[in-house]
This record gives C-alpha cells, structure tokens and sequence, in this order.
C-alpha cells in the first residue's frame, strides 16, 4: 500500500436526482481540493425518493446513463479515484434493480462493480425496510488492485457480515458506501466499523447519508474513516460534508508486523 488521502463524501440526497448530482459535484470538487486520491460517496447518493420504488424509473444499463456518466466525468476532471456510492442498475424484470457500486479510476474508467449482497429488512413496529422489495441482491465481492493498493467494497447492510470482508483475502482499505438509518446507526455503526478494521487490520472509509430526508426517513450519517488499530481518524457528523484523513502505508505495515493476526489465521 502507498500512503494517499481519502474522504468519505457524506449527503442528505432528496428525490430529484439532478440536484443531488449538483451537491455531489461540489462535495467531490473540495475532496479533490483538499488533495484527496480516493474519494467515496454514499449509498443511494444519485436518488433518496419519496418511496422505494422511486429508484426504479431512474434505473440505468450497465455502462451508460446520465448518472454512470457524472461519475465518470469527475472522476477524470480531478484526476481521482472514484467510488460512485450505489447507482440503480436495471436488473432482469422491471420490478427491482440492483443497487451496485461502481468504482472509476482517475481517468473515468469504470474498473469495477459490485452488487450490494446483503438485503436490509428491519421492522420495529415503527420502522419497516425491505430492501428485496425493490433490489436484486449480488453474489459475488469485489476487491481492485489499484496503484495505492489493494480496494474492497461493501455496502452498508453488508457491515454486518463479517464472512464477506474474510473471503476477500488481506485488503488494505475498504469503501463502504452507506445509508444507514439513526435507530440501527446510533446504535451500532462505530462499534462495527471500527470491529471491521481491526479485524481485518484494515483502514475503512465509510460514506453515509446523514440527515432527514423529504420521506420523512432519518439516516445517522457520521460519515468516517477508521485506522487498522481501530481508531477513528476523521469524522463527519450530521448533514453535508467531507471526511478527509491521511492513510499511511507505515501504519498499516506497523499494526500487521507487531501483531500478524491475518498470517495467524487457522480457520
């Protein structure tokens, strides 16, 4: 791994996928101003509707698209690293889509996807998601060598899974793209990114949305990045905003000589 700077991109997406571009662009145009190499932005970044189903009318073909194009411009314009949050692809019948993350390297080349695996489906009386209503789920993770090392991507319910980050073999920083709501985010966002990056001796950037949204839904936001020790090295709270830290290859180098927990493995 070589040292970078990253930001995780933090929003408070409406319907109106046009004005959630424009927020985007400003936000991705002050990481690149503040010298970040690899920029994340959240889960559902493109479109947050009044309902669920509201993703499927913009739902987009794999490798074209008003929002695949966005991403691929500023990617190039400021020559970074670009983990587009989820974008809706059409998936096969017109009554789900899959809520895939697509990465594009600093020339706007899309080099890789995944397909959000894991589904959320919570219901406390009060609260009801369902995201299999409307997503089809993936299968398959994805992990890109990139000239600042080795990149993962999961998204946002995937944190609870701990196998998917395992099966991926040693990663040296995981994207996670997010939308967390404020009853399950007050209560375990941190403490489960943070158990991510230690177990896996990994730096996390974590992007989340992070306000009420015109649905009236509530997302816990606290948009952060995570050293391999565990400790949180930026952090961005409730609305718009950046989380930038410098992620450096000697700390990462440093947490797995003292303690090689990955070489000891045995199951």
């Amino acid at each position: 791994m070589k040292t970078l700077t990253a930001t995780a991109i933090q929003m408070v997406s409406t319907p109106d996928v046009a004005d959630n571009l424009r927020t985007a662009a400003g936000l991705i145009e002050r990481a690149a101003g503040a010298g970040a190499t690899l920029a994340v932005l959240p889960e559902y970044f493109a479109i947050m509707g009044q309902r669920d189903t509201d993703k499927l009318a913009v739902a987009e073909a794999f490798g074209r698209g008003l929002i695949q194009d966005f991403l691929a411009a500023q990617a190039d314009r400021h020559g970074l690293w670009l983990v587009g949050g989820t974008v809706p692809l059409a998936a096969p019948g017109a009554t789900r889509v899959r809520n895939a993350s697509l990465v594009f390297d600093s020339t706007g080349i899309c080099v890789g996807r995944y397909d959000k695996i894991h589904l959320f489906g919570f219901d406390n009386g009060s609260e009801h998601y369902a995201e299999a209503d409307t997503i089809e789920a993936g299968n398959t993770p994805l992990v890109l060598d990139t000239p600042f090392g080795r990149l993962g991507v999961a998204v946002c319910y995937d944190l609870r899974f701990p196998e998917l980050f395992r099966t991926a073999g040693e990663v040296d920083i995981w994207a996670l793209p997010a939308a967390f709501t404020a009853t399950t985010g007050r209560a375990h966002w941190e403490v489960l990114l943070r158990a991510r990056a230690i177990e896996n001796q990994c730096f996390v950037v974590a992007s989340a949305q992070g306000g009420v949204h015109q649905s009236g839904r509530e997302t816990w936001g606290h948009s952060m990045i995570v050293d391999p020790w565990g400790q949180v090295l930026a952090l961005h709270e409730a609305g718009p905003g950046l989380a930038s830290a410098e992620l450096k290859a000697s700390q990462l180098e440093r947490v797995r000589k003292v303690l090689p927990a990955l070489a000891h493995r045995r199951l």
